[in-house]
């Protein structure tokens, strides 16, 4: 069912819209979480910490392809809120060949430079070979994420959050099970693993491409829109680019970062990877209203609804408020607990770092609360720009602080788990400053009648 968000209850619509988002996001940790979860119970700590470190890999360069088609998503929003349809589809035509371009191009990089890459994030010598392996394989699904990600953000764009949820919810079923399979009774080890998320990958892919065009009519590219129109593809490019800078030095920087944890050795490396994975499902629902926040202010945005966009603000940010002081709370309570799923209760030290880590996260959920929702409304008013701005300011606090306090004695490995937190916090006032800076400036020119 789509979602109109020029008309109706806000709030009520946002939840509605951002629940299935939410379990999309949720499905797709699980793609990873499989696998770490076979890994490390079946293969062993150096294969889980090769395939933790993988994990950040695969989310920077997926992220490249995520930040595209969310850019075009919320040109997308924006031409469906103001419903110019022909203007829609023939973003949409220029926007699939864009990205489908970029994707190739990416495919290929990654395959060329797999050895400079591995070396790039400081992989342990012992775990090169593990890593390398489960990422020739992994890389095989890059097309895949393209597929799925374009057309459940076009789907999104226009108010469907249900029918990508759908997909990925089997697709992520099947990567369990052949999880399973791969790894236990063929005794295939961490190839095995990532042949099943490919696998499960194009299963999402494909079906969500072939169901767009068949139930959605009113989406196709007609011959009058399959043509490159320069002023379309300036404003899709410019959102596209920018979005994808947005998320590739967020992720550079988590890459980065990384990079550091390796150096203080294998156990920090297991509990890194399993804690931030931990992190990310803990604070992903607040991402991914974010994420439904941004089309709805786009939608709104193309309509003109400048009063409905203020009652939006206002209302997400509470709910973002409740959502995140409860989360917090559980995750700080259960650190320990929520470690012991992932790991052998033998693996003590494991444990105890990854709580610290946990714990000093958890505190500052409303911090990446609020900055998922700056970076949505930003993207949102045709501003994408602010939003790396925003992702400079936290990455660059964060990379920055990493390295100088994990170098102190006092610190060590606990001063890059702070450097995260003031990262986001720093962000957040820039945004906010930038938010209410606009705000003046309208006021100012209707007051003086510009």
């Amino acid at each position: 069912m789509k979602q109109d968000f020029t008309t109706g209850n806000i709030s009520a619509g946002l939840i509605r819209f951002s629940l299935p988002l939410i379990f999309s996001n949720l499905f797709q940790q699980l793609y990873n979480l499989a696998d770490t979860f076979m890994v490390g119970r079946f293969i062993g700590q150096d294969a889980l910490a090769a395939v933790g470190a993988s994990y950040t890999l695969m989310t920077f360069l997926t992220s490249i392809l995520l930040g595209l088609c969310m850019g075009s998503s919320a040109y997308f929003a924006i031409q469906y809120g103001g419903r110019d349809m022909d203007r829609l589809k023939n973003g949409i035509f220029q926007s699939f060949f864009l990205i489908a371009a970029w994707t190739v191009l990416l495919n290929a990089a990654v395959y060329i430079a797999i050895d400079p890459i591995i070396r790039l994030i400081r992989t342990p010598l012992e775990l090169t070979e593990l890593m390398k392996e489960y990422l020739l394989w992994v890389f095989a699904g890059i097309t895949a994420t393209f597929f799925y990600n374009f057309f459940a953000n076009l789907l999104r764009s226009v108010g469907e959050s249900v029918t990508p949820l759908i997909f990925l919810g089997i697709s992520v079923l099947l990567n369990i099970v052949l999880d399973y399979l791969l790894i236990v009774p063929l005794s295939l080890g961490v190839a095995g693993a990532a042949a099943a998320t490919v696998i499960a990958q194009y299963i999402a892919g494909i079906g969500i491409a072939v169901y767009t065009y068949r139930a959605y009519p009113a989406l196709r590219p007609e011959k009058q829109h399959r043509r490159w129109e320069m002023r379309s593809l300036k404003n899709i490019f410019t959102l596209s680019f920018f979005t994808c800078l947005q998320q590739s030095v967020m992720n550079f920087g988590i890459l980065m970062v990384q990079g550091l944890v390796n150096r203080f050795g294998t156990v920090v490396m297991a509990a890194f990877a399993v804690a931030v994975k931990i992190d990310t499902i803990a604070y992903m629902p607040v991402q991914d209203f974010g994420n439904a926040f941004s089309t709805f202010i786009a939608q709104n945005y193309g309509a003109g609804k400048n009063d409905r966009i203020r009652r939006g603000i206002l209302s997400a940010g509470g709910c973002v408020t409740v959502f995140c002081l409860v989360i917090s709370l559980l995750v700080c309570l259960f650190a320990p607990q929520l470690m012991g799923l992932f790991l052998d209760p033998g693996s003590t030290a494991v444990i105890e770092v990854g709580v610290g880590y946990l714990r000093i996260e958890a505190a500052f959920y409303l911090g990446i609360g609020v900055l998922f929702l700056l970076y949505g409304y930003f993207r949102a008013v045709n501003r994408p720009a602010v939003s790396v701005v925003l992702t400079v300011c936290s990455l660059g606090t964060r990379v920055g602080l990493a390295y100088l306090l994990s170098g102190m004695e006092r610190w060590g490995v606990t001063g890059i788990w702070l450097s995260i937190p003031i990262g986001w916090l720093l962000a957040d006032a820039v945004g906010i400053a930038l938010l209410f800076q606009t705000k003046r400036k309208k006021a100012s020119c209707i007051c003086s009648g510009v």
